[in-house]
């Protein structure tokens, strides 16, 4: 079976994956949405409304749009909604908006998650130690989290599944026994509850927010398509729901029989534990908010790495911990979600006090998605009433889930929303750079330069730089080349070698494909390199280059040996040399405004992340950076006057 899909066949193993990777956030929710919905005096109007809510937004939003509708939407067995956009977007431009958007959003609530849903499982502590501190406990508890992450987590992943199947019985078992006490709780399951609260109780509709934070997670669930598959997503997904409800329900309970009390800081989550049960059940909702947080963490290093190939986030260092396909490590990502983390945790200090910030930025997300995929059902030819449907019935629901969250802006939403939005300015500063550097890179033809090529590697007056000499170009035809590579080889310092190499990595839209081109520019004497790899493929430039020339040399078509005379005769291999032009803003320039914005933030973000010679995985002892002026537009009429 193929190694991406691995996960795809419905299987118990499968299913087990499913439980511990992709339902961390949505699973841990029960934590803290019942406290969200009736955080003062217990109302029955509100907890048969909240709770109606609940069952029908899990319904509507997790079940019908994401495990049913949008899983399908997948690019070659991933998902997430950087590959949904790499399935669209050659429909139209300005689906970068909402890709950068939602992708921007989805890495803020990244920020907000871990601290939510460790604080809402410490604080329980609380009911047995009252003046306990918590928030030492919970940074301690993110700081080894975010330390392990660079060891990978393969050995803790295999655990996770079976514990959170620990933790969806626990929250099944607790709801029964809350149901049992007050089974008309039930009557809930009526839409018309919903109805009631949202439409007639005093402040109902902005109770939405509240009611958002149910399903937080689903956005995470397709991302995470990739590594369980559809078949165990869906079949996963109905015991997690069940779980979920039966917990909910029985909260509502508990929450009914203690009507027209005041709640007073009780959790209603750990009112339904016996006495006894009280810190075994603490210990697992504390081990499944981890888990909760890994996956998120984990989420947000895919993110990245696929921003990256999509020309959206800065070329930062990717590690890859251990052999399992996907899993990899972003240590600059790590460290940002880690002071951000703790940032929220001493800021907000209470999980009751970070609702207000949750929900709002991974409304957007959603949004978002449902952006892009109405253009994918397009593309689909999916009947256009069909389409129109999906999007007035999303619209509306994930529109009004966005103006109810919008009250939480001055309470602290606005910290999601700034986070948000600086990750957004980051992204469209690296594409709109991407897109001016690209316009403006001067391209020519290779063919006028392959004699005096040839003329340059045999040319004995000069020293040779290196017996193979390998640029890292952009040129996407074969046929050309950069002026700026040309003007290195002959004029920076002529650079003298055997056998000229031109390598250009061409990111395709498919996640996983490995496939390469050989041009032979000049017999033995040049040749071009081209790599299509996908954007989830690892860039290890330097392992892959080492293949194609050891396929080359089986195949006869190149010899490597060294031309050196006492070292041909000894069959030693040429040395390689890489050579990366680095770009930097020349003082030479005059342009637009808002281009000049665009390129001075560009080079400022780029003077704190590694070179790109580190991104494409070269070996370090072989390259040579060499900094080339970027002129944009050069300063014309410039008014010199001669005197004597």
């Amino acid at each position: 079976m193929d190694s991406k899909h691995q996960h795809t066949a419905i299987s118990t193993a499968g299913l087990l994956i499913a439980l511990g990777i992709i339902y961390g956030d949505i699973g841990t929710s029960p934590l803290y949405v019942m406290k969200a919905i009736v955080p003062g005096t217990i109302d029955p109007i509100l907890v048969y409304g909240g709770i109606s809510c609940v069952l029908w937004t899990l319904t509507l939003q997790t079940t019908i749009k994401y495990v049913l509708l949008t899983l399908n939407a997948d690019n070659n067995g991933e998902g997430g909604i950087f590959s949904l956009y790499a399935l669209v977007r050659r429909r139209a431009g300005w689906l970068t908006i909402p890709a950068i958007v939602g992708g921007a959003a989805l890495l803020a609530d990244g920020v907000i998650t871990p601290p939510i849903s460790v604080s809402s499982a410490v604080e329980g502590l609380e009911a047995i130690y009252p003046t306990i501190p918590t928030v030492p406990i919970v940074i301690g508890i993110l700081l080894l989290l975010f330390l392990l992450q660079s060891f990978g987590t393969q050995i803790v992943g295999k655990a996770f599944g079976p514990i959170m199947f620990l933790w969806f019985s626990m929250l099944a078992t607790l709801g029964i026994l809350g149901i049992v006490q007050h089974p008309e709780i039930l009557k809930a399951a009526n839409p018309y509850y919903a109805y009631d609260l949202l439409v007639n109780y005093p402040g109902g509709f902005w109770l939405l927010g509240a009611v958002f934070l149910c399903t937080t997670g689903a956005e995470a669930l397709y991302s995470d398509l990739g590594h369980c598959g559809k078949g165990n997503i869906r079949i996963s997904w109905m015991f997690v729901k069940l779980c979920l409800l039966l917990n909910y329900f029985g909260q509502g309970a508990w929450l009914i029989s203690h009507a027209g009390e005041q709640l007073d800081g009780r959790n209603p989550f750990y009112a339904l534990m016996p006495e006894w049960f009280l810190i075994i059940g603490i210990g697992i909702a504390t081990i499944a908010a981890v888990i909760a947080s890994q996956a998120l963490i984990t989420g947000s290093f895919t993110l990245v790495a696929e921003a990256i190939r999509l020309n959206m986030w800065p070329k930062v260092k990717l590690n890859y911990p251990t052999d399992v396909k996907g899993q990899l490590f972003v240590p600059s990502m790590n460290r940002l979600l880690l002071f951000g983390c703790i940032g929220v945790v001493l800021y907000f200090q209470r999980s009751e006090h970070m609702e207000a910030a949750y929900g709002l930025a991974i409304t957007l997300t959603m949004l978002m998605t449902t952006l892009l995929l109405t253009m994918w059902l397009r593309s689909k030819r999916v009947p256009i009433a069909a389409v129109v449907l999906f999007v007035l019935l999303y619209g509306s629901i994930e529109g009004s889930f966005l103006v109810a969250n919008l009250i939480k802006f001055p309470h602290g939403g606005w910290v999601s929303l700034a986070i948000g939005a600086a990750l957004v300015g980051v992204m469209y500063v690296w594409l709109r750079a991407f897109y001016i550097k690209k316009r403006l890179t001067e391209f020519v033809k290779i063919d006028p330069y392959m004699e005096a090529l040839k003329n340059l590697s045999h040319d004995d007056s000069i020293p040779k730089y290196s017996t193979h000499l390998v640029f890292m170009t952009s040129a996407e035809r074969a046929s050309e080349i950069e002026s700026k590579i040309i003007y290195s080889i002959f004029q920076k310092r002529p650079k003298r070698a055997d056998i000229y190499w031109f390598v250009h990595v061409d990111t395709t839209d498919e996640p996983y494909t490995m496939e390469y081109k050989v041009v032979e520019l000049a017999p033995n004497d040049a040749f071009r390199i081209t790599f299509r790899l996908g954007f989830r493929v690892e860039q290890r430039i330097n392992l892959y280059f080492r293949k194609v020339i050891e396929d080359l040399v089986r195949n006869k078509e190149v010899d490597i040996t060294s031309r050196y005379e006492s070292l041909s005769k000894q069959h030693v291999t040429g040395d390689f040399r890489f050579v990366v032009l680095e770009k930097y803003l020349s003082v030479e320039n005059d342009f637009p405004t808002v281009e000049k914005l665009v390129m001075q933030a560009y080079f400022y973000i780029k003077q704190f992340i590694a070179s790109e010679d580190k991104y494409f995985g070269l070996d370090t002892s072989s390259v040579k950076v060499e900094k080339v002026p970027l002129v944009i537009a050069p300063v014309r009429d410039v008014a010199l006057k001669r005197i004597q």
